[in-house]
């Protein structure tokens, strides 16, 4: 299921369930995929495809009164890569329908409220697909492992969340819960690496390597974590992420589960879509813009029948042309004398005339309206270019001029 290389639905995969051990996660398996790091972002890629048409659902639905919304908790330790997720998960779908929000320590605003304030103020509004990178839960975990809190009011803020939670997804915004874990070694690998590059200092803080620290209370804690807040509405995902890349994977494969099973489809047309249709091409008529005609599918040229014609073929009809061409230019020489020339040009003039009238004839066919437009092969071809409009302008123009100065003209002899 999710395409080649991947088995079994993600929501199985990473949930917590009942007796879940933190201690047992090995955090640089890849559980559910086969392949490697290529295959992975391959993968990822194709499922971006379909990623970014369910986003553009979830935001139409929203702009169209719905009130369904996603928001994507990140947790995780110092480095285990929730600002990558943001970047190149949400990364493959449009911006303007995404919400990321950092939840650093708190401002002396957000102290004068309850902790749970903030979140609620950075919730996606309908259409939405939030993203929190750290949330809620630093509230229980890095405030109670660095003692930031008196007294012991652990089991009273779960249940607190456990009813946030639930009243977030009775109004309509579903809540994916995604604890990204990683080894020591890795960890230590990782900031190791933000030391060494200068375009990364701005990720390090002494502060990362005082948690590092207490990484054993750290653990506790978000085993605690997982215990009391993993429930049916908004379980816990706990994901290996020592592979940068199969963390993403796996967040893009549970974001995209998720928006499959809310079924979304485009919204109805609040409006009769033939009436603005026929209003459309009419001030198209109006204004001397030529429609392009809207084809449902594609088609690929590997796929197209021209791709199936032999060279050959066409090339007998190209030389077919050409010898015909040059059977006239060769007859047209030969025709040395006035008569022939005065003829040629008057045959010249007529042609234009013709072609004159059939161009005022299709423009008075095509105010009858789209069957007529349809057919009409002008429809495939680009609107003339504005200098083109411009010379036809200046033509038109100097023609009224010069009618105007005969008919002044006239008058003068007339009254002479």
């Amino acid at each position: 299921m999710g395409g080649t290389g991947w088995k079994g639905r993600a929501s199985d995969l990473f949930r917590v369930h009942e007796g879940f051990d933190l201690a047992s996660v090995d955090t640089s398996a890849t559980p559910g995929f086969s392949g490697g790091k290529q295959a992975g972002r391959a993968l990822r890629t194709e499922w971006g495809e379909r990623l970014s048409e369910l986003q553009e659902r979830l935001y139409a639905d929203g702009r169209s009164g719905g009130s369904r919304a996603v928001v994507v908790v990140l947790q995780g330790m110092d480095s285990s890569g929730k600002g990558g997720i943001a970047r190149h998960v949400l990364g493959m779908v449009d911006p303007q329908g995404v919400a990321v929000r950092s939840f650093g320590a708190p401002t002396p605003e957000e102290l004068k409220h309850h902790y749970l304030w903030r979140v609620r103020r950075s919730l996606p509004t309908p259409g939405k697909i939030g993203v929190f990178d750290r949330s809620h839960y630093e509230d229980v975990l890095a405030v109670r492992v660095r003692g930031l809190v008196e007294g012991d009011p652990w089991e009273r803020r779960f249940r607190e969340i456990n009813r946030f939670e639930r009243l977030t997804d009775e109004a309509g915004i579903t809540v994916i819960k995604c604890a990204l874990m990683i080894s020591p070694g890795e960890q230590l690998a990782r900031l190791n690496e933000r030391l060494d590059r200068p375009d990364k200092h701005w990720k390090f803080a002494p502060s990362d390597l005082d948690d590092r620290a207490l990484w054993d209370d750290y653990m506790h804690a978000y085993q605690d974590v997982f215990d009391h807040t993993s429930t049916a509405i908004a379980p816990w995902h706990v994901i290996p992420a020592d592979r940068k890349w199969y963390a993403r994977l796996a967040v893009t494969r549970l974001l995209l589960d998720t928006l499959e099973a809310m079924d979304l489809t485009w919204p109805m047309a609040t409006f009769d879509v033939a009436e603005q249709r026929a209003r459309l091409e009419a001030t198209a008529v109006a204004e001397g813009i030529l429609l392009h005609k809207v084809e449902e599918e594609p088609v690929d040229d590997a796929e197209s029948p021209a791709a199936e014609t032999p060279p050959r073929a066409k090339g007998k009809k190209k030389g077919a042309r050409s010898s015909k061409r040059s059977g006239a230019s060769k007859g047209s020489k030969k025709a040395k004398s006035s008569k022939g020339s005065k003829s040629s040009k008057k045959e010249s003039a007529s042609k234009k005339e013709a072609a004159s009238k059939r161009e005022s004839a299709s423009g008075k066919k095509g105010k009858s309206g789209r069957k007529d437009a349809g057919k009409d092969s002008s429809l495939d071809s680009a609107p003339h270019s504005a200098k083109e409009k411009s010379k036809a302008k200046g033509k038109a123009k100097g023609e009224l001029r010069a009618k105007a100065k005969g008919k002044a003209g006239d008058r003068k002899a007339k009254a002479a």
